[in-house]
């Protein structure tokens, strides 16, 4: 946003701006985007604003809203997103048939001053675009001075940002159904120097901490990158672009299945006269949903009734899911499908972040609840913002562990455990069902889970494993150590804190960068300081 403007969110994607950026202005309804500006606009010395508007709400509603402010003739410039998905929702398309060309039309005839579109491929733009006359087209590179320029218009004005949902492009990817650049980026760890200038390029959740010896330094999520490619455009030498290549999948362990065959059975939990309520807690894309499917499946396997109650939210931008399952003898003991305060017999916390937002942290009840959480942390969007924000797990825990004790609660870290067993991180909640279960905090069986799995159509094979690996990290964790890849499984980076072995560190590491006798440079001033700092010591105990 131009310096000294003010920019309105409006409903879906853009809300989200309002919580993480200052000068972001609250929402309104669906279809009032700009209106209150509209009434407030006489009453203050701020002569402009933007306001956020996704095309779906633009074909729902708020096509009405610019043609009320075209008709107070108002100062404000209409940023339509042209994402192609209501992706806030799960990536549905637009409710009817619209193309940028349609709204260009449409605004030009309901009066707006001037509307430009801009594009990361604004060559496909050409005459048969379909675009209304006088409507220029700007690459997206160009957008802050399109901004400045739209913001010294005098009435309603639009500017249509044209560019696929990242998550849509995902998935769409994924199917095969959209190009997928063979170029990937990277963070070369002994360069960055953990400025966050490549946060600030891109906003993106993709970027991650990645703490080291030598303070928290920046890398890159390939699993959710959606290779924008705009973190590269800052002045960062760290970067490194590789084209053709895949990134190497971790390896999996070498385990028989044979492994499996001293687990013990567990007898489910009885449900007699209530109903067992579940909070499954996780973030968008990591299978929290599908995990709540299968348990419900399973209970109805075994003759049981079962209710789920998801909420996805934000998911579809690494947002909290939070899934609420009831299981019960018969459907007249379910009761209410949203679980409520202290209602939940079991927490999965596949994500500690998501388990701890209000509506998940509020159906805690000590003497209970039991937990069993993901202790590994994913930073959430406030860190793009923040590049020195603290993770601190093990505080996170510590409010589990307040409120219900420490005997209802395990940590484990699913994640660098799944991706150490199976090769990949997506193992982490299935793996947690099966801990969960062995741990006899289930009211279904490992069968009927199982063929629920098996039912589901998706991965069966994996997801089963990584149940019964699951099963057997509860029950005896010491077979599976030895497997373990220690670099996957860290609880949280613990820098080294004495002297002589950071020295140590630093002089090998100058070393490998170029030659002993610089090494022996560094060494030197080392032992010069301490020795200073020794003497002064000395010095002030006489």
């Amino acid at each position: 946003m131009p310096e000294g403007s003010f920019a309105a969110a409006g409903i879906g994607c853009h809300g989200m701006a309002a919580y993480i950026r200052p000068k972001g202005l609250m929402f309104s309804q669906m279809g009032g985007e700009g209106i209150t500006w509209v009434g407030l606009s006489n009453f203050t010395d701020t002569p402009h604003v933007f306001q956020n508007l996704g095309d779906g709400t633009y074909y729902h509603s708020g096509l009405m809203a610019i043609r009320a402010a075209v008709a107070a003739n108002t100062n404000i410039t209409y940023k339509i997103l042209y994402n192609d998905a209501v992706s806030m929702t799960g990536g549905q398309p637009v409710d009817g048939p619209l193309s940028v060309g349609d709204v260009t039309h449409q605004v030009i005839h309901e009066g707006v001053r001037r509307c430009v579109v801009v594009s990361d491929t604004p060559e496909a733009y050409g005459a048969a675009s379909g675009l209304a006359s006088g409507v220029e087209v700007y690459h997206r590179d160009d957008l802050e001075q399109v901004q400045l320029e739209l913001r010294e218009h005098k009435g309603c004005t639009v500017l249509i940002y044209e560019q696929t949902c990242a998550a849509e492009k995902r998935r769409r990817r994924k199917r095969g159904s959209f190009p997928d650049p063979q170029k990937r980026a990277f963070i070369n760890d002994a360069v960055c120097e953990g400025c966050g200038d490549c946060s600030v390029q891109a906003n993106c959740v993709s970027i991650m901490p990645k703490e080291t010896e030598l303070g928290r330094k920046r890398a890159i999520d390939q699993s959710s990158c959606n290779k924008d490619f705009s973190c590269v455009k800052g002045f960062c030498p760290s970067f490194v672009t590789v084209h053709g290549g895949q990134p190497r999948k971790p390896k999996k362990a070498e385990l028989d299945d044979r492994i499996f065959d001293s687990l013990p059975p567990v007898t489910p939990l009885s449900l007699q006269e209530s109903n067992y309520a579940v909070m499954v807690s996780g973030i968008g894309g990591t299978g929290v949903v599908t995990v709540t499917a299968v348990l419900g499946m399973a209970a109805h396997l075994e003759g049981r009734a079962s209710s789920i109650y998801d909420m996805t939210g934000m998911a579809q931008k690494n947002g909290a899911v939070l899934s609420h399952l009831r299981i019960a003898e018969s459907q007249h003991q379910l009761k209410a499908a949203r679980l409520g305060v202290g209602d939940a017999d079991l927490v999965l916390g596949f994500d500690i972040v998501a388990a701890l937002s209000k509506d998940a942290f509020q159906t805690l009840e000590q003497g209970k609840t039991r937990f069993i959480g993901n202790s590994r942390v994913t930073p959430t969007a406030s860190f793009q913002s923040q590049p020195d924000v603290s993770l601190e797990e093990k505080r996170l825990e510590r409010q589990v562990i307040d409120v219900l004790g420490q005997d209802a609660v395990h940590f484990l870290d699913a994640t660098g455990i799944g991706l150490a067993l199976m090769g990949d991180s997506i193992a982490t909640n299935m793996f947690m069902v099966g801990y969960a279960y062995q741990n006899g905090s289930l009211p279904v069986g490992a069968e009927a889970i199982e063929r629920a799995i098996e039912l589901n159509g998706v991965a069966i094979p994996f997801n089963i494993r990584a149940f019964r690996l699951g099963r057997l990290w509860a029950w005896q964790p010491e077979a599976l150590t030895p497997y373990l890849n220690t670099m996957a499984v860290v609880d949280s980076f613990q820098p080294e804190t004495d002297l002589d072995a950071i020295v140590a560190h630093r002089i090998q590491l100058l070393t490998d960068y170029q030659d002993a006798s610089y090494a022996k440079r560094y060494e030197a001033l080392v032992t010069k300081v301490r020795q200073a700092e020794w003497d002064l010591k000395e010095s002030s105990l006489q």
